[in-house]
């Protein structure tokens, strides 16, 4: 399939990018998509959370009154998850949520993610663009001009470039990657995809 590119500005080139089949169109597996984001989002937590168990809680141990003839119940340590200032019982521990999923697997659910939203016609090619400083008014322009400014916005380049990712930084709703670092979850996650011109071919050969 074919796309137009278009300039920063929003106007239409006479240049079509191919975008491959095998990629762009294929018929999108949702469990795959699933799984993806699910790997995302668990390798992202730090996983650092702890509470005080009852052998970590600073207390003394001794018994708190008499077995038996007070009228009450039984009672030992105050370190008791039963009294204030207690452990906690089967409290967060650290630990970590990482876990693996095939590389099959992971382009396929890439692959579900970016046909979706060829058929959202959510995606657009534009010519490649560099920026001499970081400047966040540019990058306001050039959403813009595209049409896209009231959007969740994902902005795929072909390489990392520094000042385009500091132009961006400020605004909220938009993200930018290189090629490389193609994700479903960031995919997903926008209501309109960017693709420089140079990219297509990166995210062609990766995926397809």
């Amino acid at each position: 399939m074919e796309l137009t590119v278009y300039k920063t500005s929003g106007e239409e080139t006479a240049k079509k990018v191919v975008l491959e089949d095998t990629v762009f169109g294929v018929e999108p597996n949702d469990h795959a998509i699933y799984l993806d984001v699910k790997q995302y989002l668990a390798n992202a937590r730090q996983g650092t959370h702890k509470s005080k168990q009852r052998n970590e809680v600073a207390g003394s141990t001794r018994k708190l009154k008499r077995q038996k003839g007070t009228g009450g119940a039984r009672s030992g340590s105050i370190l008791s998850p039963l009294f204030p200032g207690g452990g906690r019982v089967f409290g967060p521990v650290p630990r970590d949520y990482s876990f693996k999923l095939n590389k099959k697997l992971k382009r396929l659910a890439r692959r579900s993610a970016l046909s979706y939203k060829m058929k959202d016609e959510a995606i657009k090619v534009v010519e490649d663009f560099a920026i001499e400083a970081p400047r966040t008014k540019t990058i306001v322009a050039m959403m813009n001009g595209l049409k896209v400014s009231d959007k969740k916005i994902l902005v795929v380049l072909p390489e990392s470039n520094r000042n385009i990712l500091l132009s961006a930084r400020n605004l909220q709703n938009v993200k930018v990657i290189p090629a490389a670092n193609l994700n479903t979850y960031d995919v997903m996650n926008a209501s309109s995809v960017l693709i420089a011109e140079g990219a297509v071919n990166v995210i062609n050969e990766m995926l397809a």
